[in-house]
């Protein structure tokens, strides 16, 4: 296979039926990482024919339950054994520190090995007593069937695992487009799905942009359900090119996340450092190119001076440099646009009053060169009638906003369209607990931001999205429920005279 043959049909990988291509550029220099196929509209509808062959004819939605999970976790363990080739690929593709890069890998394995599980400790359905002996009644679920799985740029391997993972569960097919910047390591999971032994068909890949590929597979008639994380604007497209069939969809589409901070979780030292420690965590990991990154810090008035000053201080001895490089703690942004649009953001912002207290500008020097570097940005005296406050940025950029009640953070909090995940630190159990449970975002954290669990729904409110990804409704969502009524000893009704 060469490099150019990253569209994966029918069990073959080829090259795009029309020959086009695409560069995949390394976002700490700009030069060429690989060149893939740029798949089209026949390859497509190549990939969705497949799909749909394997699984109306092919045997993987009527291979028993414990051969699923058995090739799930072969996946698992061929995922750990490439653990050092997958996670540089992904820190050199997406842009993100090596070590990023191995626990991504890290957690697709825990995502691949939990539905294993999942799978294997459910029951043959719940029986629905019919109030009669001669009624046997059960409920069942079945594979949805075709699935198109659409997946973002940011965590190109983590998302696809999310999806793949409970999709062949379950026992579906698929097509799966990743992102057109950052398609390497999902070529590379493909390559480890057939070498654990996946039927050919069941799993397909075609390397494209979203228009065709993304819009076709979406609105295709032989697709029974299509999974989308990214943006809004996208996602909504999506939305609207699925209705005419009506196929089940599911979306992920970012968030605007809170992270609040009351003046007890800092009355002592250790809690000090802890919350200015995870509020850096929150903003900054993978340069702020995270769907739940704590990019609004909102933080007790008494406490603002002096906890945006460290915050401030310690956001500008942060390590940039290219990921692979030991001692680096933030990467590059994952391309010129998405630079261009931290930059114009950040402008906005200071031409709206927010104040500057740390970052704001590309790093300079040799060693930065045509790399897409930002350096990490704390934007002070922000309010929700700035565009940096109310748009997801997507970069290493975090505002502060201040309240003086609880009621008044919960409202800051709570002043989004987005509504994916926030944080709430407090010395107070109670207080936390309350204000967690007052909050309208899909994950809630308390006194800790960012971690995630496998068998924990993960998914948001408002227009972060429908549906959920992960724990059982994560599998749910790649399944049909079936109700079975059986009636063990028929006669005559006798409702018509005949």
């Amino acid at each position: 296979m060469s490099d150019q043959q990253t569209i994966h049909v029918g069990g073959e990988w080829r090259a795009a039926a029309n020959g086009a291509t695409r560069e995949i550029l390394d976002p700490a220099d700009a030069t060429t990482l690989a060149v893939v196929a740029e798949g089209g509209l026949e390859d497509t509808d190549a990939a969705v024919a497949a799909a749909r062959a394997a699984f109306d004819q092919g045997p993987w939605p009527r291979t028993p339950v414990a051969e699923r999970a058995a090739l799930l976790r072969r996946v698992a363990d061929l995922l750990q054994r490439d653990r050092e080739e997958i996670g540089l690929l992904e820190s050199r593709d997406a842009g993100k520190t090596l070590e990023e890069g191995r626990v991504d890998v890290d957690c697709v394995t825990d995502a691949f090995r939990y539905f294993a599980d999942l799978v294997m400790n459910e029951s043959g359905g719940r029986v629905v007593d019919a109030g009669s002996p001669d009624i046997h009644s059960v409920v069942v679920h079945e594979p949805v069937g075709v699935c198109a799985l659409i997946t973002p740029w940011n965590y190109p391997l983590l998302q696809a695992s999310w999806k793949i993972a409970p999709a062949l569960a379950a026992g579906n097919t698929f097509v799966i487009k990743p992102s057109e910047i950052t398609p390497l390591t999902t070529v590379a999971l493909i390559r480890l799905l057939t070498e654990a032994g996946l039927p050919a068909g069941v799993a397909n890949l075609v390397t494209g942009p979203g228009d065709p590929v993304g819009a076709r597979m979406s609105e295709h008639p032989d697709v029974d359900l299509v999974s989308f994380t990214g943006g809004l604007v996208s996602g909504t497209k999506v939305m609207r090119a699925a209705a005419d069939s009506v196929k089940k969809v599911a979306l992920e589409l970012g968030g605007k996340n809170p992270n609040v901070v009351f003046a007890d979780a800092c009355a002592t030292d250790e809690g000090f450092d802890t919350a200015v420690d995870q509020a850096l965590n929150a903003a900054f990991i993978h340069s702020g190119q995270v769907c739940s990154a704590g990019s609004r810090l909102i933080v007790e008035e008494s406490l603002r001076e002096r906890f945006v000053a460290e915050l401030a201080r310690r956001a500008e001895r942060i390590r940039i440099g290219r990921g692979t490089e030991k001692g680096v703690e933030c990467g590059p942004l994952v391309s010129a646009q998405q630079l261009a649009r931290t930059e114009e953001y950040v402008a906005s912002a200071l031409a709206e009053g927010a104040v500057l207290r740390a970052g704001g500008e590309r790093p300079t020097g040799p060693a930065y060169g045509d790399g897409y570097f930002y350096r990490p940005t704390v934007l002070d005296r922000c309010d929700r009638s700035m565009r940096v406050v109310r748009e997801e940025v997507f970069g290493p950029v975090l505002t502060v906003e201040t309240f003086r009640t609880e009621d008044e953070a919960v409202a800051l909090a709570n002043d989004t369209e987005y509504g994916l995940a926030g944080g709430v630190w407090s010395a107070d159990p109670g207080r936390a607990r309350r204000v967690a449970g007052r909050l309208r975002h899909g994950t809630v954290w308390i006194n800790d931001f960012h971690p995630y669990l496998p068998q924990a729904e993960w998914g948001g409110f408002g227009k972060s999205g429908i549906g959920r990804e992960l724990g059982p409704a994560g599998l749910a969502e790649y399944r049909e429920t079936k109700h079975v009524y059986q009636n063990l000893a028929p006669r005559p009704v006798r409702w018509f005279a005949g």
